[in-house]
């Protein structure tokens, strides 16, 4: 009986050669690696202490994944080559969040101290995994940074693509239910409050009724704006203008007026 099962689950299986797959779990062993690399007295990773040993072993694990990740793409690449571009970006992508970690710390009175921001936000903690993912993705690495993202949104219920492009000093408060699309362009200085969506509105079909891929379907976000809770912004031509502040609730589907 159970070989017959088993026979009949393999027969619906799309692809038997699993081997062509990123491993979910391995990726994400990646991605704590590289957090643990940039914040050592935050994260830990299996007791390993030294520098050049986290990062050694988070090239290796990038590069398994990575050859898979390509595969399935069906792209090649000088993997070895895409991670050392990678690795000189880390110093930028760790000199960007503590930009981060100041703007929630000055942004909450209740934080207490900016360690405080580090281990316990989820506004913070989905905000590094982004910025590690967003330098894969900026790279061309297929499926990687995406694996990384989504498995901190199932962590802190921030959905942030890691083809969004955010500015520096970004802050996110409470942060549960924030969604954040691939072609959204945030400024310097947003803060974004729990359930904001920064999304599309609707897709171009193809001739089958499927949604066109690509194009640019996600808002514009200028510097210095505020946006509250459960706040809706909507469409590639839409643009939040500097300064502006977008009360709780708002359904915005063009760009408004000053």
């Amino acid at each position: 009986m159970d070989e017959n099962i088993l026979k009949r689950l393999s027969e619906l299986n799309e692809d038997d050669d699993k081997d062509r797959l990123p491993d979910r779990e391995l990726t994400v062993r990646a991605l704590k690696l590289l957090q643990t690399l940039l914040f050592p007295d935050y994260f830990h990773f299996c007791s390993l202490t030294d520098p050049q040993q986290i990062l050694d072993l988070a090239r290796e694990q990038l590069a398994d994944q990575m050859k898979w990740a390509y595969g399935l793409a069906g792209k090649e690449a000088d993997i070895n080559g895409v991670i050392d571009q990678y690795v000189e970006m880390l110093p930028e992508i760790k000199r960007v969040l503590l930009t981060d970690i100041q703007a929630i710390y000055d942004g909450d009175p209740a934080a207490t101290s900016k360690q405080e921001v580090i281990i316990t936000y989820p506004g913070f903690y989905a905000i590094l995994a982004y910025r590690l993912a967003h330098g894969l993705y900026q790279l061309g690495v297929p499926i990687i940074p995406r694996i990384m993202t989504e498995y901190v949104h199932g962590k802190t219920g921030i959905d942030i693509n890691p083809g969004a492009t955010i500015g520096e000093y970004f802050c996110i408060d409470h942060g549960t239910g924030i969604v954040i699309g691939e072609t959204a362009v945030l400024g310097h200085h947003v803060k974004l409050y729990q359930g904001v969506t920064i999304g599309a509105r609707s897709f171009k079909m193809d001739e089958n009724g499927f949604p066109v891929k690509g194009g640019k379907r996600h808002p514009n976000i200028g510097n210095n704006v505020v946006i509250y809770a459960n706040a809706t912004i909507l469409g590639g031509d839409t643009f939040i203008p500097d300064n502006m502040v977008v009360g709780g609730n708002s359904w915005i589907l063009h760009t408004p007026e000053k």
